[in-house]
């Protein structure tokens, strides 16, 4: 699998997109000088206490307080408590927890009010983003992150990735991490450091120890509520987290980022580094790369499946989850059982990409095509979760129900991602889909039933849209002849809708209708 990063830079925000074998799979938007990211370690101060939600508030700096869970506070929570407090007031000098005094562990059924108090000063991490009218998610379990291990202050154990399998190497690395990590601090070896050698694992430990000596000098100036230390940009965590050899090329429009990222590489792939490219050019970067067309294809209520010949999604939000329906269109029929099945997989494949790339998150429902055959069930639900597993995001896949309904859950960690695929309609007041999505279901539904129908097809649609179809000499209509052999005679309507359509065999018998 081919994969390439696109980084965009604008005014108000920066867009990147995360493409695999030339499909959008991914798209993260950063406001410009956002203060509250995940990861990100603040100090901050108890509001007011929640002893019936068993948890509190705390006041970050953001407009609406954090919230901070028992369950989040962590068993070292007291020692965190001194370490705070030790710092601030000076009595602790040094980031090096050598000697530092370890304080019992609260009792993880315990109660907010037994152990802490509106006033308390807290350190915290940022484990959810803003949401909608909520603040952000925090626990005061602290973690840094690097590109092969994650490094846990008050914490002497060293862990080892569950999907690193070789017993051999799984000593090799817990011996190695366990003589060069600092004193006071725990480990988890993550996947990629699987046979990565002695020097690479030492620059990532030192990055780490850098950004904790890093937190404890920000800590030390006593403001509060104040930011300790910022998460990385999120480009460059996005390759921490995905950088492998399957990337080709990393391309950003921001010069001053392509140096940044061109010296991240340095440490971790330093022979890779040549893949960052700098963009220069008047045409925007992500319509260069046809990104902005993806969006308009793969957002809105429904959503074409790739080479289904019709096939399509329709994904619909309520408050409490996300439910997908899988639409078979004109080109399967009851008794086709394996069809069905091949269907269901493409399907299956377009929902794991809809999933990342709206960063979907609570409880999702789909309801494919009906397999009676329990071996295609079975087969269709393997097939799923063998595409769900490039997810970063932690997700749990149910069985097929009696229902034929399977059931997923998936932690989002920031706001949903919506892209309005609607544009002002000129005919009336109100909002129609993007030409260029419903152009696409013309070329599909055509597809389709070309495969069907021995005779001429009609396309009757509106002038508008007639004269779109049919401009140039290699216009959409020769574009389609040229594809299929077959010529698509198309009929302009004067009482049609803007974006109406509907296609007519020769023997004047309506073969496919849509209406906005």
């Amino acid at each position: 699998m081919k994969k390439e990063l696109l980084i965009s830079y604008e005014e108000d925000a920066s867009k990147i997109a995360l493409i695999e074998d030339g499909r959008l799979f991914e798209l993260h938007e950063i406001v410009q000088n956002t203060d509250f990211v995940v990861g990100d370690i603040f100090v901050g101060k108890i509001k007011k206490l929640a002893p019936n939600l068993n948890a509190a508030f705390v006041n970050i700096g953001y407009e609406k307080d954090a919230f901070l869970h028992y369950q989040d506070l962590g068993p070292q929570y007291l020692t965190y408590k001194k370490f705070l407090y030790d710092t601030t007031s000076k009595k602790q000098q040094s980031s090096s927890l050598k000697n530092f005094q370890i304080q019992p562990e609260i009792d993880k059924h315990g109660t907010v009010d037994k152990i802490m108090a509106a006033g308390d000063e807290v350190l915290l991490q940022i484990t959810k983003e803003p949401i909608s009218t909520k603040g952000p998610r925090i626990s005061t379990q602290i973690s840094l992150t690097g590109r092969f291990l994650v490094l846990i202050p008050f914490d002497n154990k060293v862990s080892i990735s569950k999907k690193i399998k070789s017993t051999e190497e799984k000593a090799r690395l817990k011996t190695l991490i366990e003589s060069i990590k600092p004193e006071g601090f725990g480990v988890i070896i993550r996947t990629v450091a699987e046979g990565k050698k002695v020097a690479e694992l030492h620059n990532d430990m030192n990055h780490l120890v850098d950004k904790w000596n890093v937190c404890f000098k920000n800590i030390q100036k006593n403001k509060v509520p104040a930011k300790a230390l910022s998460e990385e940009d999120k480009a460059s965590a996005i390759l921490r987290d995905n950088f492998n050899q399957d990337f080709v090329s990393i391309i950003c429009d921001d010069e001053q980022m392509v140096n940044d990222m061109k010296n991240y590489l340095e440490v971790i792939a330093p022979e890779r580094k040549n893949i960052v490219q700098f963009y220069d050019s008047h045409i925007p970067l992500l319509e260069y790369y046809n990104v902005e067309k993806q969006l308009k294809q793969s957002f809105g209520k429904h959503v074409n499946i790739p080479s289904s010949k019709g096939a399509y999604l329709v994904i619909e939000h309520t408050e409490a989850l996300h439910v997908v329906d899988v639409n078979s269109g004109n080109n399967i029929s009851s008794a086709s059982k394996e069809h069905a099945l091949n269907v269901n997989k493409m399907a299956a494949t377009e929902i794991a990409r809809q999933l990342r790339l709206r960063d979907m998150g609570g409880i999702i429902v789909v309801d494919f095509i009906d397999m009676p055959n329990p071996d295609h069930r079975k087969e269709l639900y393997e097939h799923l979760r063998e595409e769900m597993k490039r997810d970063k995001a932690k997700h749990k896949i149910l069985p097929p129900s009696k229902f034929g309904l399977i059931q997923i859950t998936r932690q989002r960690v920031r706001p949903e991602k919506k892209i309005d695929t609607k544009e002002e309609n000129p005919n009336k007041d109100g909002e129609i889909l993007a030409p260029i999505f419903v152009v696409e279901r013309m070329e599909e539904n055509i597809s389709a039933l070309l495969t069907k129908q021995k005779g001429k097809l009609y396309l009757h649609t509106h002038p508008f849209v007639e004269a779109y179809l049919t401009k140039g000499l290699m216009s959409h209509q020769m574009k389609w002849f040229l594809k299929f052999k077959r010529w698509v005679t198309i009929i302009p309507r004067d009482s049609y809708k803007y974006l109406e359509f509907k296609i007519y065999n020769a023997d004047k018998e309506e073969l496919m209708n849509y209406s906005n």
